[in-house]
């Protein structure tokens, strides 16, 4: 899943001007509008038990949702840019876990598509930068923080998350 250098090298950069900070100018990244029908949608996905519904309503947004994909309840696709979000057939995303497109920083925002590959697992409480693909069949542990790839088949843990057998290994 590497082949295509970090998640830094997958971004797009979007300057913002002036003082404040890029959060600041979201209604010039994106339609309020658009942000609003995104958000409510959103939560309906959130708190609906219904897997079926979640993928029709979130394919609506535009994420891309392969067959038998599971959304855990109080799960959260990026809110701003669902379109950037593809998870693969029978993929799992957890209990509120975040899958995240865009990063608003001071001078700047960030975008970066999210990928979950088939049969990948992404634990409760798990967060996903943008830019970031999951390969097939890896594992993301409940409440880690992905800030890389994951390889096809690894189970990663942690703050920021890392692949269990280095672990196991340094310990």
């Amino acid at each position: 899943m590497t082949d295509r250098g970090s998640r830094h090298d997958r971004l797009s950069y979007h300057g913002t001007p002036g003082p404040l900070n890029s959060l600041r100018h979201w209604p010039d990244a994106k339609h309020p509008l658009r942000i609003m029908l995104n958000y409510v949608v959103i939560v309906l996905c959130r708190i609906s038990p219904s897997l079926t519904l979640k993928s029709w309503l979130l394919r609506r947004l535009g994420v891309s949702v392969g067959e038998g994909v599971s959304w855990g309840l109080e799960s959260t696709p990026d809110v701003f840019w669902p379109e950037l979000i593809a998870v693969e057939d029978h993929a799992i995303i957890g209990y509120d876990a975040t899958l995240l497109c865009h990063e608003f920083l001071q001078d700047e925002y960030r975008l970066g598509e999210v990928v979950v590959g088939e049969r990948a697992m992404i634990g409760a409480g798990a967060v996903v930068l943008p830019g970031v693909k999951i390969g097939n069949g890896a594992q993301v542990a409940a409440n880690s923080l992905v800030t890389e790839d994951v390889p096809p088949g690894e189970t990663v843990a942690g703050v920021p998350a890392e692949p269990l057998s280095s672990r196991d290994e340094s310990e």
